[in-house]
């Protein structure tokens, strides 16, 4: 008895040459992260808060030392009204310790300042204009100790000295630069947790769009959000409830006729092989042939349900199908393959054999031989291909070759087709999760390129190994 192995997850699978480089791979996810709604509302917020928080910053700098200034000259001003009122009116009573009177001629008056762009400069300056006309004022004591003003009005027969309110430098940047730093990170923080509420209702609406477009079941989107995000999804759930209701109809009429229409074609073709006349029955043979083939691609085509079929593994299913194809398709022989997207690439079973059923029969009937099923692993994922060697397409027809019912003459001049086989192509591929490139390859036949993510490829089955003790 043979032993089944556990096949590991299909994302384990990684051929040599596909793995990216750690910084290339940490690098696309950043721009992928930046390409999001989220990824550039939170740059716009860090970038915002930085702004503001630096101008706020210097704004709050030179307003401070603006304001340190004048409040430095108004109260220089206050002490030298009340000194000179005191003197005034109580000259017997002692000067507080710090404020003293000089005479006009002593030694120890301060020379005048010899740099007149420095901060005591300019507070002088300020000094004067808050004071009469023809006053005098220096600074002394510039070094160690602290700064003092000297006052000297015309008219006053001594120099008044005050205690001047030291101008110190900007204040120190640790507790500063803290508090900004804690303001800011919590800024950012409920800028990203807002654009992060913002961003969810439109992943959820993008993700429908998607499954939507790819013809997949599309449950009703939950209206959240602003009121335009909410109008927006409630008439995106309005439009696929439209749009459902109308593929409901015509599946059901489409089906509905082509069903009617097996049994009386049954009938003819027993009628068609009972007639005498061997050329006559063979070509009514060979036309209720065609029309049950049109026949079962309208039943294909007005299926909508999503396929609930077991998955299999790409290659093996590619080679099966091509190997039957062989033995029963006249003139088929040549087709070929080139598999190499190994174990991991697995598609469900009924839509991977009425994709290649269809493609191949296309091929067959309007291309040329050799056919050629290629199968590879991409860094992103898996394709398939289909490809001939016939004429192709004319370039202005590609864009109509997938639509329902359309026939490109003169290639779809043949009978029994309904124009039906590569519109069932692409609806079968984009509800598999993947997406189709249908084109002339290097200026001869057409192929049909067939791309699925990794994220669309369903999960293999893990069938656990047969332990010998198990089995008695």
């Amino acid at each position: 008895m043979t032993t089944n192995s556990i096949r590991p997850p299909h994302d384990l699978f990684e051929p040599c040459g596909v793995t990216e480089p750690y910084v290339s791979r940490m690098a696309n996810r950043l721009h992928r992260t930046l390409d999001s709604l989220f990824g550039r509302l939170a740059l716009l917020v860090i970038v915002v808060l930085l702004l503001s928080h630096f101008a706020g910053y210097a704004l709050f700098r030179l307003e401070g030392d603006q304001m340190q200034a004048r409040y430095a000259v108004e109260e220089a001003v206050f002490l030298v009204d009340a000194v000179r009122q005191h003197i005034a009116s109580t000259p017997n009573l002692p000067l507080p310790s710090r404020v003293r009177v000089v005479e006009l001629l002593s030694a120890t008056v301060p020379p005048l300042p010899t740099h007149t762009d420095t901060p005591f400069s300019r507070f002088l300056d300020a000094v004067r204009e808050r004071m009469p006309p023809g006053t005098e004022v220096r600074v002394g004591k510039l070094g160690k100790a602290p700064p003092t003003l000297w006052v000297h009005q015309s008219g006053d027969r001594d120099w008044i000295v005050v205690p001047l309110q030291p101008l110190g430098g900007p204040r120190p940047l640790e507790n500063t630069v803290l508090w900004l730093t804690l303001i800011f990170v919590s800024a950012v923080m409920a800028g990203l947790f807002a654009a992060w509420q913002l961003q969810q209702p439109l992943r959820s609406l993008a993700s429908a769009v998607t499954r939507f477009g790819r013809g997949q079941p599309v449950p009703p989107v939950t209206e959240r959000g602003p009121r335009e995000l909410r109008q927006l999804t409630h008439g995106f759930n309005q439009m696929v409830q439209e749009v459902a209701r109308t593929e409901n109809d015509r599946a059901v009429m489409l089906a509905g006729v082509a069903h009617d229409l097996k049994t009386p074609l049954a009938r003819l073709r027993l009628r068609a092989e009972m007639m005498d006349e061997v050329k006559v029955r063979d070509g009514v043979v060979r036309d209720v042939d065609s029309m049950t083939h049109i026949v079962e691609q309208f039943l294909v085509f007005a299926h909508d349900g999503a396929d609930r079929s077991e998955a299999v593994e790409v290659d093996a299913q590619c080679e099966r199908v091509v190997r039957s194809y062989r033995a029963v398709g006249e003139g088929a022989a040549r087709v070929l393959t080139d598999l190499k997207a190994g174990p991991g690439f697995l598609l469900p079973a009924a839509t991977l054999d009425r994709i290649l059923s269809n493609l191949l029969d296309n091929a067959h009937a309007y291309g040329a031989p050799p056919v050629m099923v290629a199968t590879t692993r991409t860094s992103m994922g898996y394709t398939l291909s289909v490809q001939d060697n016939g004429g192709g397409i004319a370039a202005q027809d590609l864009i109509n070759a997938s639509r329902p019912f359309v026939r490109l003459d003169p290639a779809r001049g043949g009978s029994g087709h309904s124009g039906l086989g590569l519109t069932i192509v692409e609806r079968l591929v984009r509800r598999a999760g993947g997406e189709w490139e249908l084109g002339n390859h290097d200026g001869r036949g057409l192929r049909i390129l067939m791309s699925f993510p990794l994220a669309s490829i369903p999960a293999p089955i893990l069938l656990a190994p047969l332990v010998p003790e198990a089995l008695g």
